[in-house]
């Protein structure tokens, strides 16, 4: 049994932040209904171009991704009949989840006090871009604004001399990101509410989670009064350390580092490169000396690793002791045995996709494909105890699709 099975989610949102923290919740077994606005549906359905890449035909990955494992309602909530529809649901629902404005909230009666003086024990949980206060709370904004530019990762990220900013490594990267972070608060507010009876409201906003994910950064700048600076594209990394850095492959890829200690691990890595005389180099026999010679060593260290290529040193290297990965794209990812080995990537109807993080009982969890757009509304209206003669008359009043 998942954790959350027996859980039932009311989703009255839209793009890739609160219906992500959905996704996940659905990834631990909630029931997790999606409601649409009747005509128009979730306007991320029609993201077909993102960044170089453009998706034709379905199944369309930049839906998938945050609305797997649901189910799809086709609602008006502005009609009075669909209000009574969406009403019912509350009633029915242990948490109600959504990403919109505080004006839209009130004029759809969806705000806190609305939903609670239906159902006064739901989970009432919301994400927004800039947090519940302050003179900007009523302000829209998406994660390339509040999570990457906003909260500190572009301009700690982008070198000095580099014209604009670094941008985002992929579409909807804060996105996810915050919205793991709510559907953590989520099922804390849950356990809260078991315990105490209390039902939480649950805020995450895009803002605040970039802040948490610079937070390591953020406390180094503050207490020094000094900003993070990216190091120069193309430098090895540590200045007193070749072991943490970033070494060129043959075919142009990359090797990154991370040996803190390197007199521990220098003599492992030596016999690695096929250099094991190194490692009884005078010049490299202690730490201070490593220190002191850190750029011979990456001098040579960058000759050696320049003569094979990514896959061949991935392969030399499963035997080294200290911590390092290759530098992989996507496409690597995809292929990597530890990953397919721990079910990070899991398939989902046609596609294959991200499963989110957290595994329970050393076992993944089960994705199901993201709904076509209201192809679970008569469905779910027959759960409320509708009939056919009362939803063929919703559907005749543009309540429900």
């Amino acid at each position: 049994m998942r954790p959350l099975e027996g859980i039932r989610v009311l989703e009255v949102a839209m793009y890739g932040f609160v219906p992500s923290a959905g996704a996940v919740l659905a990834d631990w077994g909630a029931d997790v209904i999606k409601v649409e606005h009747a005509v128009t549906g979730d306007p991320q359905r029609g993201l077909r171009q993102t960044g170089t890449i453009r998706v034709e035909g379905d199944p369309n990955p930049n839906i998938e991704h945050a609305n797997r494992g649901k189910r799809s309602l086709g609602l008006d909530m502005a009609r009075p009949e669909g209000k009574e529809v969406l009403h019912e649901l509350v009633r029915r629902s242990d948490v109600f989840l959504t990403s919109f404005l505080p004006g839209a909230r009130t004029r759809l009666g969806i705000d806190v006090d609305d939903i609670r003086a239906l159902n006064p024990t739901i989970v009432y949980a919301r994400g927004s871009a800039l947090g519940p206060r302050g003179p900007e709370a009523d302000r829209g904004g998406y994660d390339m604004t509040a999570f990457w530019a906003r909260a500190g990762t572009a301009a700690s990220i982008t070198p000095p001399g580099v014209e604009g900013m670094i941008s985002p490594p992929a579409p909807a990267y804060g996105d996810t990101i915050s919205g793991t972070n709510l559907a953590g608060g989520i099922a804390a507010a849950l356990l809260r509410r078991e315990r105490t009876g209390e039902a939480s409201v649950v805020d995450v906003s895009l803002l605040g989670s970039g802040v948490w994910a610079m937070g390591q950064a953020a406390a180094l700048a503050l207490h020094l009064d000094t900003t993070w600076v990216a190091p120069k594209p193309g430098t090895h990394g540590s200045p007193t350390n070749p072991l943490s850095g970033l070494y060129t492959t043959a075919d142009g890829h990359y090797l990154s580092f991370v040996m803190l200690q390197p007199a521990k691990f220098w003599a492992d890595v030596c016999r690695h490169v096929d250099r094991p005389e190194l490692a009884d180099d005078p010049r490299f026999a202690t730490a201070e000396l490593i220190a002191a010679n850190t750029e011979q060593a990456v001098k040579i260290l960058r000759e050696v690793l320049a003569t094979r290529t990514l896959a061949q040193w991935t392969e030399r290297f499963a035997t080294l002791a200290g911590p390092w990965a290759p530098v992989q794209d996507l496409l690597h990812v995809g292929a990597d045995a530890q990953v397919r080995a721990n079910d990070y990537l899991l398939r989902a109807g046609e596609l294959e996709l991200a499963a989110s993080p957290v595994q329970f009982d050393v076992a993944a969890p089960h994705l199901g494909p993201a709904p076509e757009f209201a192809a679970q509304t008569e469905e779910i209206l027959m759960e409320l105890g509708l009939d056919w003669t009362r939803i063929s008359e919703l559907k005749a009043a543009g309540a429900v699709t």
